[in-house]
């Protein structure tokens, strides 16, 4: 059994892709811990090259384990994008699951990020303004919409009323509740046969001896707390965030 995570050392785009689509031919599962869809893994097999932001890179192997952990902060529409995607490239995605308790990324989150990237000028953190770090801030201030939120109209709607309004407050963001609403039940809709809880599976998985494999975004440098601060990611990159991001105790690693 073995229990790898794929961490790189510099700002990302160190070749982690080669890597773990090197390790996921022996893997089990494979398990992103933290990020979102500002990640981007080329892994190319048979010539044909995959470009993966969500889903782990195990997905081209067939009966490999693909698990988005908790840690991750999820763009639905992203996340399906990519599945039809690989649908139509003939790849189904038997083996994927999502997190219940991952964060979802919403239309404000990317509109905020804009926003303070142009306020900042010259100081700007030069973001792919894909909403993460506003996801992640909502996430810290206890106001996030989890991915179990998106199959509760109940529970839906009233982070949608509390968030519109708070955000509208801070930068006059005008969105439709009932849209959103509609729009992101339906996304629930879509991946409510995805959705578990990962952390009891990942480590159900760990007992039965199965070898996982962890797949970080970015590196070490854009660590928010370890890198190059501020000039960094909204996540823990290291490969202590695979703990947290996924639910597991330090000591499985390795």
């Amino acid at each position: 059994m073995a229990n790898i995570v794929v961490v790189g050392t510099q700002w990302g785009d160190e070749g982690k892709g080669r890597v773990i689509d090197s390790l996921a031919r022996t893997s089990d599962a494979v398990v992103r811990f933290q990020g979102g869809s500002n990640a981007g893994h080329t892994v190319v097999v048979n010539g044909e090259k995959f470009v993966f932001h969500l889903i782990p890179s195990g997905a081209l192997y067939p009966g490999k384990k693909c698990i988005i952990g908790n840690g991750v902060v999820v763009d639905p529409q992203d996340l399906l994008l990519e599945i039809e995607a690989l649908r139509s490239k003939q790849i189904e995605l038997k083996d994927l699951y999502l997190s219940s308790n991952a964060h979802v990324v919403m239309p404000y989150h990317k509109r905020i990020e804009q926003i303070e990237e142009e306020r900042r000028g010259e100081q700007r953190i030069g973001t792919t303004r894909r909403g993460i770090g506003p996801a992640y801030a909502d996430k810290a201030a206890r106001r996030g919409v989890r991915v179990a939120d998106l199959l509760e109209k109940g529970v839906l709607a009233e982070k949608l009323r509390i968030n519109l309004s708070f955000w509208k407050n801070f930068y006059g963001l005008d969105y439709s509740a009932e849209d959103l609403l509609h729009q992101y039940l339906e996304y629930g809709r879509k991946l409510k046969r995805y959705v578990t809880d990962t952390s009891l599976l990942v480590n159900r998985l760990m007992q039965e001896g199965k070898n996982m494999l962890f797949e970080g975004a970015q590196g070490t440098l854009l660590d928010v707390d370890h890198g190059t601060y501020p000039f960094v990611t909204s996540s823990n990159v290291v490969a202590g965030g695979a703990c947290t991001g996924v639910g597991i105790g330090p000591t499985k690693i390795g």
